[in-house]
């Protein structure tokens, strides 16, 4: 039987439907908005896994068909995820996984397919609403459902779900998710906002979100399955007193270890210990006690912040760990520079590239170029592992997006920097907070390589800790609090507002007021990271490396472009092999001219001036002799553009033979007298050479007497 509800969301219709298709997946929901449409379904393992972490995986998957297209490349149908399917794959994963009860190990499939796109609506949203209606109709012990909604802002006022068109608008680009009582996840771009905006835009998300709530709940009444019931496997209260009794004083103070290596090396030992001194008692219970030791370590670590506010590496809770900057790191790049926080280290490399470099995007909504871009490197040394190096992962790509909008609203237009712009950002050491160090030497590398950008930007994450009504903020995080903590919120930003946002949870979700506190600790704390930065550089070099490119612009009337680049690319061709300057050529006439030597991009553009320029009346123009006649020389005075000196405009006394004044191939000055309807060029020599010699007896020439003139008498 087919089950369908729908409400009004954001002025149009939104609607989820279950029971017309895929009936075999245990939950299964279709959800449209506008002409968008997505289908998400939910598959879980009948048997637990036996390993230390939830099993859930979620994939999300465009359709070339659902925009009417066909996928290019030779095999003509859809491969492997692209860059926006990651990040929303990421999106629909990360408000729903703390959501599960500590303990389930069934392995639990998300597939979000995209059958239909509007152009108008983007699809992730309703990815995320979908696979949590199918979670609550699939009877697992989902404690959802939760809401999503996308929120924008167009002059002072907030849009629910805006279109594509009214994003390039907004000043404000931010997903918000969710339950009934709380928040659970937070991620999205801005333009220099305040804190006070963000946070209205939230509240503002309220009404929305419980509204889909509802709407899954009135689903799920109709159609779902009993929800099962589960209980974790109870704890051996004897093993956990044995190992309490034994560890507890040397995890306490390993808690104290600064040091990631030192700290890992003395879990170890304890581990070992731990195992070999209770194997007997215990036999075969290894994973247990180990469980029991991270236990141990994780209430112990809490326990110290929330009633001493004391930290593992001994700082106030408020407290940034110690900041080292350095520019123009490497010798032969065109910016480069070294962040260091703590234990975790960015090397940020930015490079400069042309029109050509300029990265194509085929996405549903359509084809464009990307002319900014951000890449984010994790090598498996930056946390002492030893793993195989492979194409980059679901983090990095995530964390490549978030510092790649934190910086894109500070980087400078095409119009006043016409450059293609990528930032490589590799980690070199990683204790927390590598993306907010990508965007600290991200900024830096730009300044260095002298991109002029509006101010600087910097990014710092702050962590939760929260035991019943107590909570305890903790600025500028460490690895190990992000994993024992409850809370992972990045911002990133400039001393005006914030430009990037990603809030994760480990709990089910946190009040607007904690929210709150959390986004004032990282303002201060991007203020402190920002004066340490400008201390280093404060502004763009004045000058670019001189290993970038110098580009030059020029537009000329579109109709020209054909004199440009010439029959089969001739006259092109000829322009970059003279010079040595890479040539792009819009349709609207804008040429773009790239060289490393100084030299060679004027050579170009002076080339391509003269061969697009119009002739002026009036003008004086250096031009060569290309041809010679009885009455006059033909002179080229720009490419392509010949006109003629009339033997009578070569000097000012009159002239016997045009030889006698120019010959074939000379230089010479010349004006242009006029232009006459058809096109023809009258030049003149003998206006540029002042006056006229005197008139005088002396500098007439008379004419010989001739012997067969008759005589006449007076």
């Amino acid at each position: 039987m087919i089950h369908k509800v729908e409400a009004e969301v954001g002025g149009r219709n939104l609607t989820l439907e279950s029971g017309r298709v895929a009936k075999q997946a245990l939950g299964a929901v279709s959800v449209q908005y506008g002409d968008t449409m997505i289908l998400a379904t939910v598959v879980v393992s009948d048997e637990p896994r036996e390993q230390d972490w939830f099993p859930l995986f979620v994939e999300y998957r465009q359709k070339a068909y659902a925009a009417g297209k066909i996928p290019g490349g030779f095999f003509k149908r859809e491969g492997r995820p692209g860059e926006k399917e990651v990040l929303s794959a990421r999106l629909v994963d990360r408000p729903i996984r703390p959501l599960f009860p500590e303990g389930y190990m069934n392995e639990v499939q998300i597939i979000v397919s995209v059958l239909s796109a509007d152009q108008e609506n983007d699809a992730d949203v309703l990815g995320m609403i979908g696979a949590s209606a199918a979670l609550c109709l699939s009877g697992c012990p989902f404690q959802g459902p939760i809401g999503a909604v996308r929120m924008g802002r167009l002059g002072d006022e907030y849009v629910v779900n805006p279109t594509f068109s009214q994003l390039e608008e907004s000043d404000l680009d931010i997903v918000i998710s969710g339950t009934s009582e709380s928040l659970s996840m937070i991620e999205g771009r801005a333009k220099e906002i305040s804190e006070e905006v963000l946070l209205g835009a939230i509240e503002a998300a309220r009404p929305t979100l419980d509204r889909v709530i509802q709407l899954q709940e009135d689903l799920v009444a109709v159609c779902g399955r009993p929800k099962e019931k589960f209980e974790a496997k109870p704890v051996d209260d004897k093993l956990v007193a044995a190992v309490k009794e034994r560890a507890s004083e040397e995890i306490s103070r390993i808690n104290t270890i600064a040091d990631k290596e030192a700290r890992q090396k003395a879990l170890t030992a304890l581990v070992e210990s731990t195992l070999e001194a209770l194997g007997e008692e215990f036999p075969e219970r290894e994973g247990e006690m180990k469980t029991a030791l991270q236990d141990l370590e994780k209430a112990d670590m809490r326990r110290k912040i929330i009633e001493r506010g004391q930290r593992i590496d001994g700082r106030k809770l408020d407290e940034i760990r110690p900041i080292s900057c350095d520019v123009a790191f490497l010798p032969r790049t065109h910016g480069s520079a070294l962040f260091t926080r703590g234990q975790t280290q960015s090397l940020a490399v930015t490079t400069l590239g042309t029109k050509m470099d300029e990265q194509k995007i085929d996405a549903l909504e359509g084809e464009s170029w990307k002319s900014y871009m951000l890449h984010y490197n994790f090598p498996p040394f930056s946390v002492g592992e030893v793993r195989p190096i492979r194409g980059p992962g679901r983090r990095e790509i995530g964390h490549g997006a978030l510092a790649e909008r934190a910086i894109e609203p500070v980087i400078p237009s095409d119009e006043v920097f016409p450059y293609t712009i990528r930032i490589v950002s590799d980690i070199l050491e990683s204790n927390g907070s590598s993306s907010m160090a990508t965007v600290c030497a991200g900024s830096l590398s730009l300044m260095d390589a002298g991109v002029p950008m509006k101010e600087a930007v910097a990014g710092v994450a702050v962590g939760l800790v929260k035991e019943d009504d107590r909570v305890a903020l903790l600025t500028d995080i460490l690895g190990i609090e992000d994993h024992l903590g409850d809370m992972d919120l990045k911002a990133t930003g400039t001393k005006n507002g914030i430009t990037a946002v990603q809030m994760d949870l480990k709990i089910s979700g946190i009040s607007l007021e904690v929210l709150g506190q959390a986004f004032e600790r990282a303002r201060q704390a991007r203020i402190a990271i920002l004066d340490a930065m400008n201390k280093t550089i404060s502004a763009p070099r004045a000058e670019l490396s001189v290993y970038a490119p110098r580009i030059l612009t020029l537009v000329i009337d579109p109709e020209k472009i054909g004199d440009v680049i010439g029959p089969g690319g001739k006259v092109i061709r000829k322009i970059t092999e003279e010079t040595g300057a890479q040539i792009d050529i819009d349709d609207d006439g804008t040429i773009t001219i790239a060289s490393s030597d100084p030299e060679g991009g004027p050579k170009a553009l002076e080339i391509i001036k003269n061969l697009t320029a119009d002739v002026e009346v009036g003008q004086v123009y250096t031009g060569k002799v290309k041809k010679i006649t009885g009455f006059g020389a033909f002179v080229e005075i720009l490419p392509g553009k010949e006109g003629l000196v009339h033997i009578s405009q070569l000097e000012h006394h009159r002239v016997a033979r045009v030889e006698d004044v120019v010959n074939l191939n000379d230089e010479i000055q010349v004006k242009v007298l006029d232009i006459d309807d058809q096109g023809k060029i009258r030049l003149s020599r003998k206006v540029l050479l002042g006056g006229g010699p005197e008139r005088t007896k002396s500098h007439q020439r008379r004419r010989p007497p001739s012997k067969h003139r008759p005589k006449i008498n007076r």
